[in-house]
């Protein structure tokens, strides 16, 4: 036989096996994506309910069940230092675990669950998708553990777990997928989590639509024509909300190391801003501030209403909330700062007040996560695809200009914002 042939018949079972593996891997993943989606949409449906159950009964106490803080407090302390997990870094516990040999412990995603409640019930500022993230990659990696996975497999796992519980609460499954993916090193997305983020994330999805979650979803009306002075007003706005995101990471990172230094002692950290909440809430005169805030977005959004204070109101009883250790979100408050400071400014800028609010709802998200594809593909699912060209202007702009802060200490920044270069540094 020839030798010619002989090659192309080697270089073709090669290539056949290859094609075999691949397919085996797909399927694989297809199986693993699926029982994540389903358990994890499952259980993120239920934290769903449980949050809307603990903010409505706080709304019809009146917002007298902030004087459960303290009590809620010492509970949250307590619970995680009885399970050993003292030192918690939340968020960033999961952002590093998937670059690092650094796992999730086994009470990660019902400690998360359980204080996340409490919580939203007592009236404490904070969302819901920081424990959403915990909560999957936490699960992502038990069940990982039971089929066996190598160390490898685990990272993809927990990667998938995040997907569907972000995807479950929120009900923006390509954002979900994408999110997990972008999140952990900016500059470097994880694609080979791209089958298994994208199925467990439409399971979780489907879940939790079939079981009465309605998704996040907001109609634009006064969306401008593309012209050049509409463009640059939105730009304007974005590098104004570039601006706030830093503000915003710098107060939530502060506050929390302010508060660390001065109260070294956890339990008496966390009553000491109970108490602080308490007088705060009680000198606004409302529970606006508590909570997710998910109704300041709506008057924002849906109504083009807000009060000048309200964005720095926000991101004050948040950055007391987290900072003190209770347990929750930065995204949702980060959307609360940045629709209502979009509102805020529209006047002065010549924009429709519920345009601005929803431009600087997903440039400040940006800003914050250092997220770009992910901002644009959420500005699609939660407003539509017709103002595209403004909200890619504004993710833009605001990603660019929010340099290197960002809230989760333990994403890298793999790439410079402005340059062609490595530089593998971590956010701050």
């Amino acid at each position: 036989m020839p030798l010619f042939i002989r090659k192309f018949e080697k270089k073709s079972k090669e290539e056949f096996w290859h094609g075999v593996t691949h397919f085996r891997m797909f399927i694989k993943w297809c199986v693993c994506a699926v029982i994540i989606g389903a358990l994890v949409g499952c259980i993120g449906t239920l934290f769903h309910y449980l949050i809307k159950m603990s903010a409505e009964t706080f709304a019809m106490s009146d917002f007298r069940m902030v004087w459960l803080l303290p009590a809620v407090g010492i509970v949250i302390v307590a619970a995680y230092k009885y399970c050993g997990m003292d030192n918690d870094k939340g968020t960033n516990m999961i952002l590093v675990s998937v670059r690092s040999e650094e796992k999730p412990p086994i009470f990660t995603a019902p400690l998360i669950f359980l204080s996340t409640v409490l919580t939203h019930l007592a009236g404490g500022s904070a969302g819901r998708e920081g424990a959403a993230i915990q909560m999957g990659g936490g699960i992502g990696y038990q069940v990982g553990r039971l089929l066996r996975l190598d160390e490898k497999d685990q990272k993809l796992i927990i990667m998938c777990g995040m997907s569907a519980a972000f995807s479950a609460l929120f009900g923006t499954p390509v954002t979900a997928a994408i999110f997990s993916m972008e999140v952990i090193s900016v500059g470097a997305m994880y694609y080979s989590a791209l089958v298994p983020s994208v199925i467990s994330a439409l399971v979780g999805y489907c879940i939790a639509v079939r079981m009465g979650v309605e998704k996040t979803f907001f109609k634009l009306e006064a969306i401008p024509a593309i012209t050049i002075p509409s463009v640059v007003r939105v730009t304007v706005l974005a590098v104004l909300c570039g601006l706030l995101s830093i503000a915003f990471c710098i107060v939530m990172h502060g506050t929390g190391k302010l508060l660390k230094k001065a109260f070294p002692n956890k339990f008496v950290k966390i009553l000491v801003c109970s108490v602080l909440l308490i007088n705060l809430t009680y000198l606004v005169g409302s529970g606006a501030y508590n909570g997710a805030g998910m109704w300041l977005i709506n008057d924002a959004v849906l109504g083009g209403h807000t009060v000048p204070q309200a964005f720095a109101l926000k991101l004050l009883f948040t950055a007391i909330t987290l900072g003190a250790g209770f347990r929750g979100g930065e995204i949702v408050p980060s959307f609360v700062v940045g629709a209502t400071f979009g509102c805020l400014v529209a006047p002065v800028l010549g924009i429709s007040g519920t345009f601005a609010a929803a431009v600087g709802m997903i440039a400040v998200f940006c800003g914050v996560t250092n997220c770009p594809i992910t901002s644009m593909i959420l500005s699609v699912e939660m407003f539509g695809p017709q103002g595209l060209i403004f909200f890619a202007v504004a993710v833009a702009t605001s990603y660019m200009l929010s340099g290197y802060y960002g809230l989760y200490m333990g994403q890298k920044i793999l790439y410079s914002k402005d340059k062609a270069e490595f530089i593998n540094t971590s956010a701050h």
